[in-house]
């Protein structure tokens, strides 16, 4: 019998359970997949906990994974039994042994890219292409804030963009993830827990602040990673690991020098398929380059989700973290 992490609930980590479930044979447009290896990002926090609402209950979780197609539908033609394969960017479902999911999110993967790898970097790492690539095109000589520059999407921003010939600002909560950060490319990782991360800022650019700040923190860093941006500049918010935001005065964005903001997520920047392949393709390209190295900090057994989970809440974890099937 194949088992998955389910949850009937929203709660705290303890609300995950390992349950048996049937898998069934792929119908139009989907294929069967048997994991070798699946990821964990924040998002699988806030689905659990409710904040992200779940479709229905019970639920399966997880947005990320590789392994190998056992059996499409009748009219998949791109993918076949056997093909070696990934993902981040899907319905919930990736904790589980198997599943049948929709074919178009599937990417085959590169004879060079692991298994492990690819279950670590693929959500993680097209967020990062987007954000990099299309929410702000970064580019040689620009300076630009990213927040919690240890974490997984932190960790791969962190190489990419110095890749890409920018200087990195990154913060973090501690000097071991600090000595990490730098390690991969931030060329000043800043301690928000004893700095204030807009004085440093300052300082750092002779007071010219940043073209973009990228903000998968939320509501603790939101309204003084305004005043990190230049006139004209542009707040990415693309998580809130410390809570919501929560309306603000859109007024404050003109008094602090016609800002912008967005909120973007990898569904909509790769809800076409030959987008998410554009943003896959790009991925592999620099991991395969040398460029962007995706280290898996941390393993789990699948079955050990709720221990993982609270882990990474109380960020004990930094980089990548894969679970084992």
């Amino acid at each position: 019998m194949t088992h998955a992490i389910r949850f009937h609930k929203n709660g705290g980590p303890e609300v995950l359970s390992w349950d048996e479930v049937q898998v069934g044979k792929p119908g139009p447009g989907q294929a069967r997949v048997k994991h070798t290896a699946v990821g964990l990002n924040f998002v699988d926090i806030y689905i659990r906990s409710g904040l992200y609402p779940a479709a229905q209950l019970p639920s399966g979780l997880g947005g990320e994974g590789a392994g190998v197609v056992e059996e499409v539908g009748p009219d998949v033609t791109y993918l076949k039994a056997g093909d070696r394969v990934a993902y981040g960017s899907s319905p919930p479902g990736s904790y589980s042994e198997a599943r049948v999911m929709p074919a178009d999110r599937l990417v085959k993967l590169p004879a060079g890219i692991r298994d492990q790898q690819a279950a670590a970097m693929m959500l993680k790492g097209m967020t990062t292409a987007y954000l990099l690539l299309k929410t702000y095109k970064v580019k040689a000589g620009d300076t630009i804030l990213f927040h919690a520059a240890a974490g997984g999407v932190g960790l791969i921003a962190c190489q990419w963009a110095t890749a890409l010939g920018a200087t990195v600002i990154g913060t973090v909560s501690d000097d071991n993830k600090a000595k990490l950060a730098r390690d991969h490319g931030c060329a000043h990782p800043i301690v928000y827990t004893r700095e204030d991360f807009v004085a440093r800022v300052n300082d750092i650019t002779g007071g010219k602040k940043v073209p973009v700040v990228y903000d998968s923190v939320g509501k603790d860093t939101f309204m003084k990673s305004l005043d990190c941006l230049r006139p004209f500049g542009l707040l990415a918010s693309f998580g809130q690991a410390s809570g919501s935001v929560g309306p603000i005065d859109l007024g404050i964005l003109g008094a602090k020098g016609s800002l912008y903001v967005t909120r973007p997520t990898l569904n909509t920047y790769a809800a076409k398929r030959d987008d998410m392949l554009g943003l896959a393709n790009a991925l592999f390209e620099v991991v395969q380059s040398g460029k962007v190295k995706i280290e898996i900090n941390q393993t789990y057994p699948l079955r050990d989700a709720a221990r993982a989970h609270a882990d990474l809440a109380a960020r004990k974890t930094t980089g990548s973290t894969v679970f084992t099937v």
